[in-house]
């Protein structure tokens, strides 16, 4: 038996804005989208890999979702780090950063938390 990640899903309030965030700050597009009168779900992806981010807009949501103490994160690897960071810094979505470990952290509309890691970091097995 073998087990393949197939998506994380995340709720978003304003799937617009949702969506040109994460075009703008990680090059993610949507690979396909359900609608329906409730609730519309887009997927995004890297193009690069199968894993996909799937948002799900509920439409009569209007209140920002309680996220706890934002300890879940998605994490993507970038093979320009230093490109990377001007561009999350010029968008102002950089919430944490981490020069030990050289990675660093930005939110997204909804104050999700993305961590940024160098393709270097890459293990493989």
């Amino acid at each position: 038996m073998k087990f393949s990640f197939a998506h994380n899903n995340i709720n978003v309030l304003d799937l617009e804005r949702s969506l040109k965030f994460y075009q703008d700050a990680l090059d993610l597009h949507e690979v396909r989208r359900l609608d329906t009168p409730d609730f519309t779900l887009v997927y995004l992806g890297d193009g690069h890999t199968q894993h996909e981010l799937e948002l799900t807009w509920l439409k009569n949501r209007k209140e920002p979702y309680n996220l706890g103490e934002n300890e879940f994160h998605l994490a993507l690897y970038v093979d320009d780090m230093e490109a990377a960071h001007a561009r999350h810094a010029a968008m102002k979505c950089i919430c944490y950063e981490n020069p030990q470990m050289g990675i660093y952290f930005i939110n997204d509309p909804d104050n999700y938390w993305i961590e940024i890691l160098p393709a270097s970091k890459t293990v493989s097995n």
